[in-house]
């Protein structure tokens, strides 16, 4: 049974298991497999795992390196880093030639809290999801982080899968269907819709209960896939209800949110209104749920964006 844990402790845990379905599996990180968890799969298997210290670059033109010889590589570090710092390596060597390399960063966002904004990962989605070839993924918790995981490592091709910090609680059932680029209906409503991806999933849940004590009925979409999007579900939100409210932990402009927008634009004009981090640089606190509240990222702002929607 898996319990509330950070995405990134069950990425570890799962990178381990997958050691032994995959013999050509490697693991490349920068002097942080503690933080990353990637330390559960060296303790296994110690010979096809790599530390090169802080140097990312390096890290991503190792693992394309390793690609082209048929190895199934995963490098991982801090977000910040592998998309910033390495971002010329991922998008020259791995994105270009479309080596099969599963990026997987974390400490993503302002959840990160006492990090501060070197550290605090908020443009990362966007830059990714610019990058051709590139798939991007964003689970909300456990049970999709390990789906997450498992599913990338059968896909071919360049991923870049970002992790949060903190601990996150059970949203889905260990039996959930999980498919790349398919979102998740985790409640079902017509008068306007959610769509959240990550660590603030569990907000869009919560804004949704309170909303139904007012009789006021809100679907609920977990966007675990970035690029490609879904879509599909987008369009019948923009359809089927009123407006829709995207919700992310990350920069509205580029992200989910930009996201959702490109897609309403061009299929079925609808009123979107977007919470996130807008257009700023977070601060560091000791308290995540109290800084990413300060940003208004939090349920009384899902809450209120809905509300603008339904009195238009």
């Amino acid at each position: 049974m898996i319990e509330a844990q950070a995405n990134r402790v069950i990425y570890g845990k799962t990178l381990a298991e997958l050691g032994e379905k995959y013999e050509n599996m490697v693991v490349i990180d920068a002097d942080i497999s503690k933080s990353t968890n990637t330390f559960h799969f060296q303790k296994r298997f110690p010979h096809r795992f790599f530390n090169v210290g802080v140097a990312e670059q390096n890290a991503v033109c190792i693992a394309a390196g390793l690609a082209t010889t048929g190895k199934l590589p995963f490098v991982s570090t801090f977000a910040t880093f592998l998309s910033m710092r390495a971002c010329e390596q991922v998008r020259t060597s791995v994105a270009y030639p479309r080596l099969n390399v599963k990026i997987v960063a974390v400490n993503a966002g302002v959840e990160i809290a006492g990090d501060g904004a070197t550290h605090q990962a908020i443009e990362d989605m966007a830059i990714m999801r610019a990058i051709p070839n590139m798939m991007v993924l964003s689970p909300s918790d456990p049970v999709t982080t390990r789906k997450a995981t498992l599913a990338i490592a059968e896909y071919i091709g360049p991923v870049y899968m970002r992790l949060g910090r903190q601990v996150n609680s059970i949203i889905h059932p260990e039996e959930v269907d999980f498919e790349l680029g398919k979102m998740i209906k985790l409640k079902d409503g017509n008068d306007l819709t959610i769509i959240a991806t990550g660590n603030v999933v569990t907000y869009a849940i919560e804004a949704a209960d309170r909303l139904e004590k007012r009789g006021i009925h809100a679907r609920v979409l977990d966007c675990h896939t970035i690029k490609p999007i879904d879509r599909e579900m987008i369009i019948a939100a923009a359809r089927e209800t009123r407006g829709i409210v995207t919700v992310e932990d990350h920069n509205i402009i580029g992200g989910l949110g930009g996201a959702v927008c490109e897609v309403t634009a061009e299929e079925l004009p609808t009123v979107v209104k977007r919470v996130g981090l807008c257009d700023i640089f977070p601060s560091s606190g000791r308290d995540y749920k109290k800084l990413l509240s300060h940003y208004n990222i939090d349920t009384d702002t899902i809450i209120r964006k809905a509300e603008e929607i339904l009195t238009m």
